[in-house]
This record gives C-alpha cells, structure tokens and sequence, in this order.
C-alpha cells in the first residue's frame, strides 16, 4: 500500500486499521497523501480494498487480496481456527466485487472452493527487493526460514538432512509457536545429527539478511503455500532452492529450483545430498535464482493492483 500511495500522489489513500494494530501502525511514518483510520464497519472510501482476505462489512467498492486457503483442505491448524478463517473467506468472497490472488494456484482455490467467477479474479503475485551480490564464501549451512509448524514440514526435512555428509550444518529461522511445533522439534531433539542443527527462534530482518548471504543451500519442503515468499527471497539472495513440487511454489520457483515431493524424505534428501556434492550446480541454481527473482518486482505488483482498482 505504501508502493502505491507513492506511486499515486494525486490520490488520497486512508489506511484503516483493527484496534489491536492501530498503536503498532504509528512505528511507520505514513506518505503524505496517506492518512490512518480506525476499521469500524465498511469505510466510505471509492475502493476498499482488504489485504487478508476478511471484509467485516461490504463497501462501495470492495476488493480482497486472498493469500492462502489451506485451511480449506488440510489439517494444519485446530478444528476452532480453520472453522473460523473459513467462515472469513467465504464471507469475503462474497462480499468483493473483485478478487486478487498471489498465484495462479490461489486463484484457482478461490474459483473452485469458493464458487468465484474466473473473470473476478486478478492474479497479482508478490514481490521481492533487489539483493546485489555481496563478495564472501558461502558456508556448508542448509537454511530453512518460517514458523515451526505441521505445515512447513520441518520433521521431515531434518529427517532427510541426516543423509547429507558430515561438515554441513541445518539452520532453523524461524518462531516455534505454530501449529504441531513441539512434534516438529521432536524430531530436531532426536536426531543423529542433533549437534548439527541449530533451532534459533524468531530472527530479525537483519539476522536473516546475514543467513541468507552466509547459507549455501534454501531448503523449504512445505506441504501447502498459497505463494511462498522465502523461495524468493532465497534466490533475491542467490541461494541455491530446494522446495516443493505441490501448491503453489513450482510457480514461484519455475525452473530455478530443485524440486521435491515433500512427503518422502527420500526424495527430499536425495535432493540435499546432490546439492552438497555439486558446488557448480549451487552456483547456476543461484544465478538461476536471482535471475527468476528479478522477474517479481514489487513496481510491478503496484501497477497490476491499480490496474484492478481500475477495472472497478
């Protein structure tokens, strides 16, 4: 929203917030043609446009961004949450007058499962920040970045990681509050190769700036995402990709990434085991990567969403 503000500075954008995020949103200094709201019912603006798929009340114009509908086809979070995120994108749907999805798989969830026209929805992906090339070697590290949960697969991962030789090390970037966390580090705990992983929690914007610059290897075997942004943030970053064959990340990764069935471990390590053994392969999936990621740019996702506003 702040891309398009900027990119729009003739227009008047009111940017309205829940109660529990509003004290967090003055951190953000606001562009000058931007002014903050407190959410409270539909706003009155020409176009209302709702980032995470959930319109409390339906207004002039009302536009949703849908991420995800992963609670709509797997056990990934408690029975209480996926009744309730249901209930939101069903409502939502029903509620916009235009959808935007972050992928092509996303959108087709909200046609299928949602019963939306195609020709409501706009596919509008991500995108990612430019990372020049910094000199230095990489480390023998394999990387892996997000919250600790079922979804993410992090058993598994660790699992396969006890394929690959001696000297590498498994990083763990991320929260270990999610869904299925503690069956997840279970797996870390017993481990063969315990001494090799390191669980480091919640990192900051910084700390995981050095880990992607320093890692060798981006492994992300997630069972289910409605986009993926680590992958692109790995390849802005010139890693060599290890990721999934299901959901949406074959459309994010395209032909820069090895590709996994996440649910065997084989699979996933065998994937492991021959980036460890190629540093050429890792360099041209790197480039590869930068390559793929220089194509979403986040000028591009403000011009397709003005586009959309238009189209209303």
């Amino acid at each position: 929203m702040f891309g398009l503000a900027a990119a729009h500075p003739d227009e008047q954008f009111y940017f309205h917030y829940r109660s529990h995020r509003m004290l967090r949103s003055f951190r953000d200094a606001l562009p000058a043609n931007a002014h903050r709201r407190l959410l409270r019912g539909a706003p009155s603006a020409d176009i209302f446009h709702a980032l995470n798929q959930r319109v409390d009340a339906r207004a002039k114009r009302t536009i949703t961004t849908f991420h995800d509908l992963f609670v709509l086809t797997g056990e990934y979070s408690t029975a209480e949450f996926r009744a309730r995120f249901a209930a939101q994108a069903r409502e939502a749907a029903e509620c916009s007058d235009r959808i935007i999805a972050v992928s092509d798989f996303t959108a087709r969830q909200v046609q299928d499962l949602l019963n939306i026209e195609k020709s409501r929805i706009s596919v509008i992906p991500h995108g990612v920040d430019a990372v020049p090339a910094l000199p230095g070697e990489r480390t023998k590290t394999i990387l892996f970045t997000g919250a600790i949960q079922t979804r993410k697969n992090v058993a598994r991962l660790v699992r396969s990681f006890e394929q690959v030789p001696d000297g590498w090390k498994l990083v763990l970037a991320g929260a270990a509050d999610g869904y299925g966390a503690a069956e997840e580090l279970a797996a870390v705990e017993a481990s063969s190769r315990r001494s090799d992983i390191q669980v480091l929690g919640y990192v900051s914007r910084s700390e995981l700036d050095a880990l992607y610059a320093q890692a060798a290897i981006f492994a992300f075997p997630s069972l289910d995402e409605g986009f993926g942004m680590p992958i692109l943030e790995a390849m802005a970053n010139g890693v060599a990709v290890v990721t999934s064959n299901l959901s949406a990340m074959p459309e994010v990764a395209g032909d820069a990434a090895l590709l996994v069935d996440p649910r065997d471990e084989e699979s996933i390590g065998d994937a492991l085991v021959r980036l460890t053994a190629d540093e050429s392969l890792r360099e041209q999936l790197g480039t590869a990567g930068r390559a793929r990621a220089a194509e979403f740019t986040w000028d591009r996702a403000v011009r397709s969403t003005w586009s959309a506003y238009e189209a209303l």
